[in-house]
């Protein structure tokens, strides 16, 4: 069957689409981030506990991610991700009803499942359905959909917070997430040129142990966890220090400084270019240099300063990522998909782990202990680079041999 193509009516259907799909699911994950402070006093449980909000989803949605994109092959894309949403939407506000925080986690939980059905599968929809030559741009577009989606969660719920209360800013994520999740629905083409195929669990899971035995992987799947462990971390608990004084921000103020999430934007696509002249060991050092740097600048009290340090912080973490997450698809040479699986389940456990984490050295040391366990985590990251280059030269004097 034809394939999508760029200046089409299904072509721009279709992105918008995943566009709406990627708002909607990163915005119901990272909603709660600035509401953790207010769940930690109306609650009465300590940081740690309260970023459990986050953390729970993340792990769940880590290990369901692994056998979705498995249903899918067998039962469609579109089903699986249109359910997704508006189950995930329909939780949202069920969950702004918790009437203590045991109901709120879990809830958060079957978020955290629910929510798995679209970040699993929207790419395979993409490749299959859109021509290559206009693929770059679709991916684009849905990946943007993500970065915005999760800005747009935490500064709504900050902003609403403020005027009114956690719960009727939780409820209007849900509402503002059942429309999309309906215009998703109603305008997603139709899979044109899926194939179902068995289900086939243990097949899954014997790719997924192929993996884990090849060393660079490993290391890929290691910095994968510094990497999201550091960035959820330190805006786990950026907002709890904010809300002391001499600052003493409110939850708008807060909820706004997401927007440094834009850097983003810039840094993966610059920073992916200049792997292709300098290399991509090099620029990854370069990433979590500047994360390093972003990070002891937030130990400065003045504002400004802060918020400069959480701008490069955020910058170097999008730009060490896109490095990270592209050189899986290169290293793996079969079954790129269960890799980048396995990649994005240590990217999110990493969220959950480090991030909860986190609470007992804001707990213990307060700011300073957060950024020490961040750098200590980033670190880590720079031996796993030197073994993952090491390793792949290994591998291709191998392969070159046996040729």
């Amino acid at each position: 069957m034809g394939k999508l193509q760029q200046g089409t009516t299904a072509f721009r259907k279709a992105n918008l689409a995943l566009f709406a799909g990627g708002f909607v699911t990163f915005s119901i994950l990272y909603d709660v981030q600035p509401l953790m402070p207010i769940f930690s006093k109306e609650f009465g449980v300590r940081a740690a506990t309260g970023s459990l909000t986050l953390s729970v989803t993340t792990f769940t949605l880590a290990i369901f991610m692994l056998v979705t994109s498995s249903f899918s092959e067998a039962w469609g894309r579109k089903i699986i991700m249109a359910a997704s949403l508006i189950l995930s939407s329909l939780i949202v506000i069920v969950t702004a009803f918790s009437p203590d925080f045991g109901s709120l986690l879990a809830f958060r939980v079957l978020q955290g499942v629910v929510l798995a059905g679209l970040p699993a599968i929207a790419m395979a929809y993409l490749g299959e359905e859109v021509e290559p030559n206009s693929l770059g741009v679709a991916m684009g577009l849905y990946i943007s959909g993500n970065s915005i989606g999760g800005m747009a969660g935490r500064i709504i719920t900050g902003s609403v917070t403020d005027f009114f209360s956690w719960r009727i800013a939780m409820g209007s994520i849900g509402v503002i997430s059942l429309l999309l999740s309906i215009w998703f629905w109603l305008n997603l083409p139709e899979s044109r040129n899926f194939k179902p195929k068995p289900l086939n669990l243990k097949g899954l899971f014997v790719s997924l142990f192929r993996h884990l035995r090849d060393p660079a992987l490993l290391c890929l799947f290691g910095i994968a966890f510094i990497l999201m462990g550091s960035f959820v971390t330190l805006f786990n608990y950026i907002g709890f220090q904010l809300l002391e004084p001499p600052y003493q921000l409110s939850q708008t103020i807060i909820g706004w400084i997401f927007i440094v999430y834009l850097t983003g934007t810039f840094s993966s696509t610059w920073m992916g270019r200049l792997s292709d002249s300098l290399g991509r060991r090099k620029v990854l050092w370069i990433g979590l240099l500047i994360m390093l740097f972003g990070a002891v600048l937030t130990l400065g009290e003045p504002l400004v300063l802060k918020i400069f340090g959480i701008a490069a912080f955020t910058f170097g973490f999008f730009g060490s990522h896109s490095i990270a997450s592209s050189w899986v698809g290169q290293r793996a040479k079969t079954e790129k998909a269960q890799a980048s699986s396995l990649y994005l389940f240590f990217y999110y456990s990493g969220s959950s782990i480090a991030g909860a984490a986190g609470g007992f050295f804001w707990a213990q040391y307060g700011w300073a202990g957060v950024i020490g366990f961040i750098i200590i985590l980033l670190l880590c990251a720079f031996p796993l680079s030197v073994k993952l280059s090491s390793a792949s030269v290994s591998s291709n004097a191998i392969r070159v041999k046996n040729k």
